[in-house]
């Protein structure tokens, strides 16, 4: 009697789970057949499943608002899209159909934010939170952007500095932040966020220099945890050192009225993935009313900026197994046909885990196995699970008549934008095409390519080489 690949998952983890599902031995997704796509399209490519934007969207905001209600808090909810997460039009279009508000993060993302105005997608009363390092041509952006009649954009300033900066360009009165620096968790590299500015010098700096300035109006303090919102001793300490400021400030300006908790929920990077998002919503609202209340000040309104969240599980990248390799007697390779650095970079620069399945061969005995991509650097690899610690995947051969077709699921926040999606990449192996997917007004879905995989002409141009 052989153990199936699927006998492993069905043993070790409750399948078919949300967003996951087998038809006649092949992966679906979403109940999209990922099969039907492969035959149509070919391999390598990149998926994007926008219904699952809306559902997230959908997911936070009634965990917030029901929240509020259940603990009498009088303050609003407002949820932020970060742009920075995946930058392109029919993403960004896709969360603003359900009624987002926006994050910038550099100068560039301001021509995003015309781009949507002048094509209808927003109007100008949406909030726009300016969060990042603020050159000139940033703060030029943004005051234009009031100019021409955005008047719900809130400038979070990152350094002391920026105030004189922005206060030199304004003509009229503008909406502020001020962005609190965090301190690191133990293990990291250095003790204080160089983000932001030192929480011991933020009441000063409002009492002798914000509150002196007739353009500036501070709305909003911010306050951003990298690893995102974590039930744990370190996330916990963080936030409520965050809420102290938050009353303290308060007690000196009336304009605040604005808590931006910045982070992100996490996602799921593993089939046994657990995380309670309603009680940690609820935790969170409870302990900023409990805090205001004892220092008997209005409860803000909260802020949230959920970039990975909103639309990391709505992508996938979809790789055939070229070749199976074996080096020595212990280690198995399977060779897919592109890079893991040019598709997935945080698997490598981070080391971050996605949810890796195959496509077909489910009823194949499965093995331990390393994943490799096709560029020539050692480090272009993929062996280790979140929770396991090692790959498993359906045995295969070089001489079968259907490869086996492999998965990375939920990649859809970061990684376009890291690898330079469209550039030059390493080994000159060209960024895959690009399939969109959505559902119908009959929630049949449809499938279109966003855009081919690069050719070497795309690629030599951006390198210099004229077309002959």
């Amino acid at each position: 009697m052989k153990s199936t690949y699927f006998d492993l998952i069905d043993q070790t983890y409750y399948f078919p789970q949300e967003g996951f599902d087998l038809h006649e031995g092949e992966l679906s997704f979403h109940g999209v057949s990922i099969m039907h796509l492969i035959k149509k399209y070919g391999t390598p490519f990149k998926l994007t499943y926008l219904p699952r934007i809306g559902e997230q969207i959908k997911k936070a905001k009634n965990l917030f608002n029901r929240s509020i209600r259940e603990n009498g808090y009088k303050g609003k909810y407002y949820f932020c899209y970060c742009t920075k997460c995946c930058h392109f039009e029919h993403v960004i279009k896709k969360a603003l159909d359900f009624g987002i508000h926006l994050e910038t993060s550099s100068a560039f993302d301001v021509d995003i934010i015309y781009k949507l105005y002048t094509a209808g997608e927003i109007k100008n009363n949406i909030i726009i939170v300016h969060n990042g390092y603020k050159t000139d041509e940033y703060l030029s952006k943004i005051i234009q952007l009031q100019n021409d009649g955005f008047k719900n954009s809130i400038v979070v300033l990152d350094s002391m500095k920026e105030l004189h900066r922005l206060n030199k360009m304004l003509t009229k009165k503008m909406k502020i932040g001020v962005r609190m620096a965090i301190n690191e968790e133990p293990q990291s590299a250095y003790y204080t966020s160089r983000l932001g500015i030192r929480s011991s010098k933020i009441i000063d700096f409002y009492s002798k220099e914000i509150a002196n300035m007739e353009n500036i109006e501070l709305t909003m303090l911010h306050f951003f945890v990298d690893t995102g919102i974590k039930d744990n001793i370190y996330y916990w300490g963080e936030f409520k050192r965050a809420i102290r400021l938050y009353t303290d400030l308060k007690k000196q300006c009336d304009t605040l009225n604005n808590i931006n908790i910045g982070g992100g929920f996490p996602i799921r990077n593993n089939l046994g993935f657990e995380y309670d998002y309603k009680y940690m919503t609820n935790e969170i609202v409870r302990n900023i009313k409990v805090a205001c209340n004892s220092e008997g000040i209005e409860e803000p309104n909260i802020f949230t900026e959920f970039g990975k969240y909103t639309v990391g599980e709505s992508g996938a990248t979809i790789f055939t197994v070229l070749e199976e390799k074996k080096q020595n007697d212990a280690e198995r390779w399977y060779m897919i046909d592109n890079s893991l650095m040019n598709t997935i970079p945080d698997a490598w620069g981070l080391l971050e885990k996605f949810i890796l399945l195959p496509i077909n061969k489910w009823n194949e005995e499965y093995r331990n196995v390393n994943i490799g991509g096709i560029s020539c650097d050692h480090s272009d690899y993929y062996n280790s699970e979140d929770l396991n610690q090692q790959v498993f995947l359906p045995a295969t051969s070089n001489d079968a008549e259907e490869p086996l077709y492999v998965g990375f699921f939920h990649t859809g926040a970061y990684q376009d934008a890291i690898s330079g999606y469209g550039g030059i990449k390493h080994c000159l192996i060209p960024s895959p095409k690009t399939i969109v997917i959505d559902r119908d007004s009959t929630g049949n879905y449809v499938d279109y390519v966003f855009r081919d995989e690069q050719t070497a002409q795309d690629m030599l141009r951006i390198l210099g080489y004229k077309d002959q």
